[in-house]
């Protein structure tokens, strides 16, 4: 028996915000209690509500804002002992280090964050964390190491109940069915997925998995209308919601819809729309994935094949360094399918990116050399070394 969405990251005084909330609604509410909060003294009330203000700052795109509210929450719950409070604001920040293309600090905090979730008897935090650690590896393009986590946290969110969740496994197992080539079976659960955050009244979950469907019926079935459709179906949803995110990639779906049927100029407009809107919110992954899909659009438009190549290194030693092989590869098959060539290779670059980092739930099990350390020393010193995730913003 699937529950309602609920939203256990709205803490505290939060605690009764709707998962459908506007997320200009939850900020000012949670900065309202978190002040609150602060003058009644209570370190933990501040760390619950501080959870909230960063998750609202983080999922509208305002990254410095969110950087400093998780850091904040995480020194409240230390300083209180509040272990599970520790937990959260560690997944928050290792949520937002993914959104900004730092994948190595990502795997670093969820790992900290499932471990003191453990050890908080925090069962939740403790999925949450792993759930993000799934993630990272599938927007990496590391499939092998992280689907049989994804199952695995899909029945756990079906045994529980949390529909929420099992919204969020279905739609990442269908990600990567799609892909690795398996359509039909990722449609299957994209539509489950649909199903099943209707009837929770789960409409960020809804929105996500319209865009996984609308994917597939173009990319498939050549169902170019019906795909348009949905995506402003989903549209309505994240402007309704305030999710910057999730409509800046809902722009850029329907700019890979629009060049697959050939309307090259509208594709070229939409994908300069996303790029904007990716690079307002500092998001490296959805920038760089948009660039491409402009850098396609333009050569069918007839750009110079010099200039293409150029654009074309020059994004696939952009992905490398972030880490997302799956966008990398998307680059060299654009070179084979624009029919031009490398014009060098970049110095430096062995193809692979970054991995799970040592010590975190995702490394393999024989290489990893110690548990990772309860809290880093220094919040302050977790913040992100590189540039600003789907990462999908969740």
């Amino acid at each position: 028996m699937q529950t309602k969405a609920l939203a256990p990251e709205y803490q505290g005084a939060l605690t009764k915000m709707s998962v459908n909330a506007s997320l200009t609604d939850v900020l000012a509410e949670g900065v309202r209690h978190l002040k609150q909060a602060e003058l009644s003294g209570s370190q933990e009330e501040v760390a619950r509500t501080g959870l909230a203000v960063a998750e609202a700052h983080r999922r509208l795109g305002q990254v410095e804002e969110a950087d400093r509210a998780w850091k904040a929450s995480y020194r409240a719950a230390r300083s209180a002992g509040a272990t599970g409070a520790m937990a959260w604001a560690l997944w928050s920040g290792g949520t937002l280090a993914r959104q900004r293309g730092s994948l190595r600090l990502a795997f670093r905090l969820l790992g900290l964050a499932a471990e003191l979730g453990k050890r908080g008897g925090d069962v939740v935090a403790r999925g949450y964390s792993l759930a993000g650690l799934a993630e990272t590896g599938r927007i990496q393009g590391d499939y092998e190491t992280v689907a049989t986590l994804h199952e695995q946290l899909l029945a756990e969110a079906r045994a529980r109940g949390e529909a929420r969740h099992t919204v969020w496994a279905l739609e990442g197992i269908a990600q990567i069915h799609r892909n690795t080539g398996q359509l039909d079976s990722a449609l299957e659960m994209f539509e489950e997925a649909a199903v099943l955050a209707g009837e929770a009244d789960d409409r960020r979950g809804r929105a996500w998995a319209l865009r996984g469907i609308a994917d597939i019926v173009s990319l498939r079935d050549g169902e170019t209308e019906r795909a348009l459709g949905l995506l402003a179906e989903a549209e309505v949803t994240c402007r309704e919601m305030k999710l910057s995110s999730a409509l800046a990639y809902n722009h850029k779906m329907r700019a890979n819809v629009l060049f697959r049927a050939g309307r090259y100029e509208e594709a070229r407009e939409v994908y300069e729309q996303a790029l904007g809107e990716f690079r307002a919110m500092t998001e490296p992954r959805g920038e760089a994935l948009a660039a491409l899909g402009l850098v396609k659009a333009r050569a069918r438009l007839g750009r110079d094949r010099a200039a293409t190549a150029a654009d074309l290194d020059e994004l696939r030693g952009r992905l490398s360094r972030i880490g997302l092989l799956n966008a990398r590869e998307m680059v060299e098959k654009a070179y084979v399918e624009l029919g031009v060539e490398r014009v060098a290779e970049r110095e430096g670059d062995d193809g692979r990116g970054e991995g799970p980092m040592e010590g975190t739930e995702l490394a393999p099990a024989h290489r990893r050399t110690a548990e990772p350390a309860v809290e880093p020393a220094h919040p302050h010193d977790t913040a992100s070394d590189a540039p600003h995730e789907e990462a999908r913003a969740r």
